[in-house]
C-alpha cells in the first residue's frame, strides 16, 4: 500500500499551514512507499538549496522508515552507521523527515521538510503526518 495523492496532498497543505503558523517558508515534499515524490510545494521566498534537502529528507525516512533525525543520532562518528549518508546518492540524517503511516501501522510514505532550524522542519513535518493521521 501506497499513500494516495490526496493523503499527500492533505500532509502538504498541514504542513504548509504549520509553518505559516510558526512564520517560515518551507519546502515541503512527500514520496510514496517507493520514495517516488508524490507531492511538493516551495513556499515563496523558501530557500533554493532546502528544495533537495527536503526531498532527500522523504526519501531518507523511507529508505530507513524511521525520523530522519534518528538516523542521525545512528550515524555519528563512531556510531554503528558512520557515513550512511554517503549512500544511495546521498542521504540527509538530521530532524525534519519523517516516516507516514496508515492505520495499520504499515508505511505508506513520508515526509520531508527543510527551510528553518530543524526544530521548525520537524515541527512542520510532524504537522504533515499527523493530518494523514487524523484523516483515517
Amino acid at each position: 500500500m501506497s499513500i494516495l495523492l490526496e493523503q499527500a496532498q492533505t500532509a502538504v497543505r498541514a504542513a504548509q499551514q504549520k509553518a505559516v503558523e510558526i512564520g517560515v517558508r518551507m519546502n515541503i515534499a512527500v514520496v510514496d512507499a517507493g520514495a517516488n515524490l508524490t507531492a511538493f510545494v516551495r513556499m515563496d521566498g523558501a530557500w533554493l538549496g532546502s528544495l533537495d534537502i527536503s526531498i532527500r529528507k522523504a526519501k531518507t525516512a523511507r529508505f530507513f522508515d524511521m525520523p530522519t533525525g534518528e538516523l542521525g543520532k545512528l550515524s555519528q562518528p563512531g556510531g554503528p552507521l558512520y557515513h550512511i549518508e554517503h549512500s544511495n546518492g546521498g542521504l540527509i540524517t538530521f530532524p525534519g523527515g519523517l516516516p507516514i503511516h496508515d492505520s495499520n501501522g504499515r508505511v505508506i510514505g513520508a515526509i520531508g521538510v527543510s527551510g528553518s532550524s530543524v526544530e521548525d522542519d520537524h515541527a512542520v513535518a510532524t504537522a504533515g503526518v499527523a493530518a494523514v493521521r487524523d484523516v483515517h
